[in-house]
């Protein structure tokens, strides 16, 4: 999941994107300190396709 979503943004938004490891099933997607995306907050679901890059838009996210 975290390897296509990277290259999602990447082709998507032209941003470089670093995936760290969780644990205990953390699902996270940050810019700078903001939260993006919680699988846990989502009810425990990964995003689905599109999803992310459109609340990085939203956000504000720049290449």
């Amino acid at each position: 999941m975290a390897v296509s979503l990277a290259a999602e943004i990447k082709k998507e938004l032209g941003m470089e994107v670093e995936c760290l490891k969780g644990s205990y099933g953390i699902f996270e997607v940050r810019l700078d300190e903001k939260l993006i995306f919680s699988k846990s907050e989502a009810g425990d679901r990964f995003p689905n396709k599109g999803e992310v890059v459109q609340s990085l838009r939203e956000a504000g996210a720049k290449a």
